[in-house]
C-alpha cells in the first residue's frame, strides 16, 4: 500500500514537472515573438528619418498598391529600399549565428562551445581580407561575401579533416585543432591587413566588427536561401543530437551513428555560420550567449531549444542593429561592439550564478 502511495506521488509530481516546463516554454516562446515584433518595429521607426507605426502600415501596404491612402514616397522608399532588407539580413544572421551554437553545444556537450570552434569566422575573414586588398570590386561587387563564404566552408572542412584520426574525430582533437588553424587565419589576415593600403585597412577592421550597413533584398535572399536550408536541417537532426548527452558510446548503442551525426552537424553549421558572417562580417558571443540563456529558460531538449534560439538570435541581433544606428548620431557603429556589449556581462553574471549553484550542492 505504501509503495502505491509512493509512485502515485512520484507519477503526480513528474506531471506537475511537465506541466511546468511546459508552460515555460510557452512563456518563453510568447516573449521571444513579442520581443522580436516590437524591435522590429522599432528598427523601421527610428532612425535619422523617423517614421510612426501609422506611417509603417500604410508604407507597406503601399508598396503592394493594398492602400488608398496618400503615403510620402520617401517613407515606403526607406522602407523598403534601407529598412526593411538590413531588419531581414539581421534576422537571418542572428538566427543563423544562434541556432549554430546550439548545435555546437550540442554535439560537444559544452555549454561553452560556440560556432568559431571549427574556423568559420577566421577563415571567412582571410578569404574577405585578402579579397579586400586584391580584388575588391570582381564579380560585381560581389567578391567580399563570396570569398568570405567560401573560404569559411573550407576551414572548417580543413579543420575537420585534420582532426581526423583513424576515420573518426573526437571533440577535443576538433576543438585544439580549430584553435591552431583559427591563430594561422587570425595570423593571415594580420599579413593581409598590414599590406592593405589606408582605406582597405579601414574596411577590413570595419568587416571583422561586423556590420548590416548596404544590405539589400538580394543579400536577403541568398543568405536566406543557405540559412533556410540549415535550419531546416538542424530541425530534422535536433531529436538525434539530444542523444549526444548520453556519450558517445551510449548513443552508438541506442543505434546512432554519432560519427556520422557530427559530422553532418557540422556541415550544417559552417553552412549557417559562412552564409551569416559573408554579408555582416564577424558578430561576435551570439551563438554562445543565446543558447546558453535559453537552455536555463526551457531546458536542454534541442527540438524546443534550435528554434527558441533562432527567436533569441534574432532578437539580439535586431536590439543590437537598432542601437548601432541611433546611439549616435549620423553614425554606423560597428555591430559586433553591441553584441559583445550585450553578451559579455550578461554571459559573465551567468557564469558566477552557476558557478554558486555548484558550489551550493558540493
Amino acid at each position: 500500500m505504501k509503495t502505491t502511495v509512493e509512485n502515485s506521488q512520484v507519477v503526480m509530481e513528474h506531471g506537475a514537472g511537465l506541466i511546468k516546463r511546459h508552460r515555460r516554454r510557452v512563456l518563453t516562446f510568447s516573449l521571444l515573438f513579442g520581443l522580436l515584433f516590437a524591435g522590429i518595429l522599432a528598427s523601421v521607426s527610428i532612425g535619422q528619418f523617423h517614421i510612426s507605426v501609422s506611417e509603417v502600415y500604410y508604407g507597406i501596404l503601399d508598396y503592394f498598391g493594398w492602400t488608398s491612402t496618400e503615403v510620402d514616397p520617401m517613407v515606403t522608399a526607406t522602407l523598403w529600399n534601407i529598412r526593411l532588407p538590413r531588419v531581414f539580413l539581421g534576422i537571418l544572421v542572428g538566427a543563423a549565428l544562434a541556432v549554430s551554437g546550439a548545435i555546437m553545444q550540442a554535439i560537444f556537450a559544452n555549454p561553452l562551445a560556440e560556432p568559431g570552434i571549427i574556423g568559420v569566422s577566421s577563415g571567412a575573414a582571410v578569404g574577405a581580407a585578402i579579397t579586400i586588398v586584391f580584388a575588391p570590386y570582381a564579380l560585381a561587387g560581389f567578391a567580399v561575401p563570396v570569398a568570405a563564404f567560401v573560404t569559411g566552408l573550407l576551414t572548417s572542412f580543413l579543420v575537420y579533416l585534420l582532426s581526423l584520426s583513424a576515420g573518426k574525430t573526437e571533440p577535443l582533437t576538433l576543438v585544439l585543432t580549430g584553435i591552431a588553424v583559427t591563430a594561422v587565419a587570425g595570423a593571415v589576415t594580420s599579413v593581409a591587413t598590414y599590406l592593405a593600403p589606408m582605406v582597405a585597412r579601414d574596411q577590413i577592421v570595419f568587416w571583422q566588427m561586423g556590420s548590416l550597413n548596404g544590405a539589400s533584398w538580394m543579400q536577403v535572399k541568398v543568405v536566406g536561401l543557405v540559412v533556410l536550408v540549415g535550419l531546416v536541417l538542424s530541425l530534422i537532426i535536433a531529436s538525434r543530437l539530444d542523444i549526444l548527452a548520453l556519450g558517445d558510446q551510449a548513443a552508438g548503442h541506442i543505434g546512432i551513428n554519432v560519427q556520422l551525426l557530427r559530422t553532418v552537424a557540422i556541415v550544417i553549421v559552417s553552412l549557417l555560420t559562412a552564409a551569416a558572417v559573408a554579408y555582416a562580417g564577424v558578430i561576435a558571443f551570439v551563438g554562445l550567449i543565446v543558447p546558453h540563456v535559453l537552455r536555463l529558460a526551457i531546458g536542454p531538449v534541442n527540438k524546443y531549444l534550435i528554434p527558441a534560439s533562432l527567436f533569441g538570435g534574432a532578437l539580439l541581433l535586431t536590439i543590437s542593429d537598432l542601437l548601432a544606428r541611433n546611439l549616435i548620431a549620423f553614425a554606423d557603429l560597428p555591430i559586433g561592439i553591441f553584441t559583445a556589449l550585450i553578451g559579455g556581462p550578461l554571459f559573465f553574471v551567468l557564469l558566477r550564478s552557476n558557478l554558486r549553484g555548484i558550489r551550493k550542492v558540493a
